[in-house]
Parts: C-alpha cells; sequence; structure tokens
C-alpha cells in the first residue's frame, strides 16, 4: 500500500485579541495577521505537489486554502462537512459572559466535553458524524498528497481518531491559528509526523516568521 500523505491545517487568524470568544460557524475573515500567515504557508508548502486540496466552505478556511493554491492549477474544493463545531447560541460570546450567565453549563461543558451540546448548538460528537465519514471518504479516493485546511475543533475530532483518542481529550491537542499537522497512513495504519507546527511563533519579544 503507497503512503498516503495529509497535511491538516488550521486557518489563519481572525483577529479576535486576547479575550476568548466562543467562535464556531461565524463566518469571519482573517485578519491582517491570518493573511500574512497564509502567505506563510503558501512558502513552505509551495516545494509539495498536492493531488487535492479541500477546506471547509466559512471565509477564513476558504481565503487561508486560496491563498495557498495560487499559483496551483486547481482550485481548493469546499467542504462542508469541515464547519467548525457550531456553537448554537453561544457564538460570538466571550468566555467569562458565559461562565457568568450559565455557570452551570460552563461547568458542565467543561466536564462532559465530547457530548455537552450547547443550546441550539452541536457536540464534539455531533460534529465527528459529520467530520469523519467526510475524512474517511478522502482518504480512499482523493490522492496521496491531499492538503485540508480546516478549524481548531476539527483538526482535533480528526487527530483523535486517527490516533484512536477518545474525544474527552480532544483539548488535549493544540491547534494554532495557522498550524500544520502531517498524518500519514499506509500498511500499518495511521501515524502523526507531527503536529502544530507553526509558520508565525509568539514569544516575549513579539512575533517571530
Amino acid at each position: 500500500m503507497k503512503q498516503k500523505l495529509i497535511y491538516l491545517v488550521r486557518h489563519g487568524d481572525i483577529g479576535l485579541g486576547s479575550e476568548k470568544r466562543y467562535i464556531g460557524q461565524t463566518d469571519l475573515p482573517l485578519s491582517p495577521l491570518g493573511l500574512k500567515q497564509a502567505s506563510l504557508l503558501k512558502d513552505m508548502f509551495s516545494p509539495i505537489s498536492f493531488d487535492n486540496i479541500f477546506c471547509s466552505d466559512l471565509m477564513r478556511a476558504q481565503q487561508t486554502a486560496k491563498i495557498i493554491a495560487v499559483p496551483r492549477p486547481a482550485a481548493p474544493i469546499l467542504c462542508p462537512e469541515f464547519r467548525e463545531l457550531n456553537m448554537g447560541d453561544w457564538e460570538g460570546k466571550t468566555f467569562s459572559e458565559i461562565r457568568t450567565k450559565f455557570p452551570k453549563e460552563f461547568a458542565e461543558r467543561g466536564q462532559t466535553i465530547a457530548n455537552f451540546v450547547p443550546p441550539r448548538g452541536e457536540s464534539f460528537t455531533d460534529c465527528s458524524k459529520r467530520v469523519l465519514p467526510a475524512f474517511e471518504w478522502l482518504m480512499k479516493s482523493a490522492g496521496n498528497t491531499i492538503l485540508i485546511i480546516a478549524h481548531a475543533g476539527v483538526n482535533r475530532i480528526i487527530i483523535c481518531h486517527v490516533l484512536g483518542m477518545p474525544l474527552e481529550n480532544v483539548f488535549q491537542l493544540e491547534q494554532s491559528y495557522g498550524s500544520v499537522n502531517l498524518l500519514c497512513h499506509d500498511s500499518c495504519g495511521y501515524r502523526l509526523n507531527y503536529m502544530n507546527n507553526l509558520v508565525v511563533k509568539e514569544t516575549a519579544k513579539g512575533l517571530i516568521y
């Protein structure tokens, strides 16, 4: 069986600042930093010939994918199945706001992360039911070297899947803006070659490109 390489990328920065918010399917564009990250990813991937490029249909993933794809002949293929987790009524709210207004639900999500459903949203388990069938289809039919640009939650679901980790451990996996993960698959199964590789690193002295 020929080795298959899957480069799994989180889209670039979206300029939310230091206060954490629940941004699931809210359709935000890349920030100037996010555009820079996408450009650096394009440079990083320039020596690699991809059979196909796939991305979530949310704007931030599409922008990242389109920048990386220039000047490749094929446009990125949109996969709505790779949209980020739907946070329902919590979309756009800060962590501190939810913690203050809904302390019980905030604590419950932390304790039952795999199955907790925000009002009118979806759980990680729900999300996995659309993400993983699409991922497995790509594994069977999309060539031997592919690029997927998705989101932190989606990437974590995929990495948990290939490593055989339960979704309860999903937040043990770091996925920074503009980060790259490399998955391999051959006759021996899946391997994670590296995870959360950054094109932009933040240090005490600022950003390093």
